[in-house]
């Protein structure tokens, strides 16, 4: 199996793994491996060409152990990415050996798709991208903002993750291809901030496709509008700044944000599917 072959939502991860990871094709599958973030899940993980039958638990157990467990023990979970589109497949052995299915909507923005922004409901905001090089201040309110919510995952693990991952994304903004941005709420000068996303795109150049990354709110602050904010700003800031071909958005099609992301232009083309087994410590199920 090749990356190339791969369809357009997890394609574009590809951008993050072209800096930090180990990307080996084989025959049944593309394997991802990042050795310096052990504990990212979509970093350490399997592409599979085809769905996995339920008689094949046991063989991608040992695929995903003889390519990325065996070589990195603290990678203790399991993640198996599908590249055929979702149609509505059900793997009751696998849930039942403690694997979740996901599936998330995959949404595309062309140039003239964006629509207006809504009246927004407060008007002391200020949306902006992060300074990369103020000592690590701004990095780490965005670490402190994105750890408000652990997701039922182990914090402190959640936490090296999520600072990791800004490793890599300050390798990307060096090349070109990220900017983070935040909302900051309150009167100018005791502003705070409110709510943060990621833009990546594959290349540095006009005519690229851009991937937005981990758009949150803190729950302190959230129906408020700037979620709706924030996409627009970054949407207009992919499209005019950058010239990108399109803008991908993967989204949770039962969450409420996927409502704002529909009403500023962004269209379903697909859904793409996979499944997780979490690691012993990030199990919601663990004993307290």
């Amino acid at each position: 199996m090749r990356v190339d072959d791969l369809r357009p939502g997890w394609r574009t991860d590809f951008t993050l793994h072209a800096v930090a990871a180990e990307v080996t094709e084989r025959a049944d599958c593309v394997v991802v491996r990042t050795p310096g973030n052990p504990s990212f899940y979509w970093g350490n993980c399997l592409m599979l060409a085809a769905p996995p039958a339920d008689d094949e638990l046991a063989h991608w157990l040992r695929r995903f152990d003889e390519e990325i467990a065996s070589r990195q023990p603290e990678s203790r979970h399991v993640a198996l990415g599908v590249n055929t589109p979702y149609a509505g497949e059900h793997r009751p052995a696998w849930q039942a050996a403690g694997f979740e299915l996901h599936v998330n909507a995959v949404m595309r923005l062309e140039p003239g798709g964006l629509l207006a922004l809504p009246a927004p409901k407060r008007t002391d905001i200020e949306v902006r991208p992060i300074v990369w090089n103020d000592g690590g201040a701004e990095v780490e309110a965005i670490v402190d903002l994105q750890c408000a919510d652990t997701h039922g995952f182990e914090p402190a693990g959640y936490r090296a993750y999520r600072r990791r991952m800004f490793d890599t994304y300050a390798r990307l903004h060096e090349r070109g291809q990220c900017e983070w941005f935040g909302v900051w709420v309150g009167p100018e000068g005791a502003r705070v901030l409110a709510a943060d996303c990621g833009l990546i795109r594959d290349r540095a150049a006009a005519g690229a496709t851009g991937r937005f990354q981990r758009v949150a709110t803190h729950p302190a602050w959230r129906r408020q509008g700037l979620c709706s904010a924030l996409v627009h700003h970054v949407s207009r800031h992919a499209l005019q700044a950058w010239q990108v071909a399109e803008v991908i958005m993967v989204a949770d099609p039962d969450d409420v944000a996927i409502g704002i992301y529909r009403s500023l232009g962004y269209r379903e083309f697909e859904r793409e599917w996979c499944l997780e087994r979490r690691a012993p410590a990030d199990r919601t199920d663990r004993p307290a």
